[in-house]
């Protein structure tokens, strides 16, 4: 058989397998994590499905459609968020520093949405920096960089320049790329917070 042929029903590891694996692994029972691009909510239930019922998830998105799609799939799944229609940059609005397990991104556009309404670098780097103050020791961040098309390779290039600047005596940076496939294939990115950045 061809290498590049697949066999019936076979489908090709994607980045949303990879982050779904990594959460997986992270994250326990009873604790606190943040759903940062809610999307359709398929994230957000994750969470809520590992933290479990003494756990705690918060979800943000900037578009309405997202929150209640999130909603809607959390109320058939029985499963409950606390959904804020806000931007990821606003993070240390909602949680303390230091108290949060796992915190998910996808960058890009909403799926099954307009792909004229995208995430932005400005505004996607300062929710990282949130994101790090909000991590606990022996947190971790899971990433999905969505580019190309209508948004360009901007927020892409930016993201790429951050990742490299974070200090490895406190943070590991994974990145996982898909380097034979065509066209613009996401990749993702695992940060863990390793120890406590000092504050000289």
């Amino acid at each position: 058989m061809n290498q590049k042929e697949k066999k019936p029903g076979q489908r090709q590891l994607g980045v949303l397998d990879l982050a779904r694996s990594f959460l997986q692994q992270k994250v326990c029972p009873g604790d606190l994590c943040i759903d940062a691009t809610a999307g359709r909510g398929f994230d957000t239930a994750l969470l809520c499905s590992l933290t479990g019922e003494t756990g705690r998830v918060l979800a943000f998105d900037i578009q309405p459609e997202a929150i209640e799609s999130t909603r809607a799939l959390l109320e058939q799944q029985g499963m409950r968020a606390e959904l804020h229609l806000d931007s990821h940059e606003n993070l240390l609005q909602y949680a303390e520093e230091g108290t949060v397990s796992a915190i998910v991104f996808n960058f890009g556009w909403l799926p099954k949405g307009s792909h004229e309404i995208f995430t932005h670098a400005e505004s996607s780097i300062a929710a990282l920096e949130a994101s790090l103050k909000l991590l606990k020791v022996g947190g971790a961040l899971s990433l999905c960089v969505y580019y190309g098309g209508a948004n360009g390779f901007s927020e892409r290039d930016a993201l790429l320049t951050y990742f490299q600047s974070l200090d490895s005596r406190y943070y590991t940076v994974l990145q996982c790329q898909f380097p034979n496939r065509t066209g613009c294939p996401p990749f993702a990115v695992f940060i863990t917070k390793d120890a406590l950045p000092n504050c000289d």
